[in-house]
């Protein structure tokens, strides 16, 4: 399998070497339009010999090293600065991302797109739309993403493990998200019964901030 990564921030970067020591694919290629993404992905090589992996990672700033890629995760954009909303971030990460997608039909026709780039749900339409791809094969992380910051709270919490904790937010990544703490458990027993209402709120308020 090959995987590439549009982006090569804190996001990209720590995706693609988290893939490589797990070795989900063959091949991982970082793309980012400064030079210094080729340096990334040679460090991330040069700690293969201890963290024994064999997939190749390699950097560049030409979407054609993207060919024929099973599977591209977008997370080329601007960071949100303070005080800025993620609609503010808007128009000008779907500019860029706009050009991603020109370059993902151009190189990588058939792969199945992972979108990161926020405003996350609002950019998922745009590269569906610019793609033309099918709808099953463009997907956004936010699900997974609010749900799993949901359950690490309430795992420190707790002071539990992070594996015996389930939980599931519903709606889009944002201020509107809604926790479900009735149908969040730890080892099968509701957050309800094991908290007050006062911690569930805090949680659910530190989910949103980290949004």
């Amino acid at each position: 399998m090959k995987i590439s990564i549009i982006g090569a921030g804190q996001v990209g970067a720590t995706t693609a070497l988290m893939l490589a020591e797990k070795e989900v694919a063959n091949e991982v290629v970082l793309i980012d339009i400064v030079e210094s993404v080729k340096g990334k992905a040679l460090d991330m090589m040069c700690s293969s010999p201890v963290d024994a992996f064999s997939c190749s990672v390699t950097g560049s700033c030409d979407y054609e090293q993207i060919k024929n890629s099973d599977i591209v995760v977008i997370t080329a954009g601007l960071a949100r600065m303070p005080g800025m909303t993620r609609e503010d971030l808007l128009e000008k990460n779907k500019r860029i991302v706009e050009g991603v997608c020109e370059n993902i039909v151009k190189y990588a026709p058939n792969s199945i797109l992972i979108v990161v780039t926020n405003p996350l749900d609002v950019i998922c339409y745009v590269v569906f739309k610019k793609t033309g791809f099918k709808k099953e094969k463009v997907i956004g992380m936010a699900g997974v993403l609010d749900s799993t910051r949901l359950r690490n709270f309430i795992a420190s919490e707790l002071n539990v493990s992070p594996k015996d904790v389930q939980g599931l937010v519903l709606g889009s990544h944002g201020d509107s998200m809604v926790p479900l703490p009735e149908y969040t458990t730890v080892n099968g027993i509701p957050i309800t019964q094991l908290m007050d209402k006062e911690k569930i709120d805090k949680i659910e308020k530190w989910v949103k901030i980290k949004i």
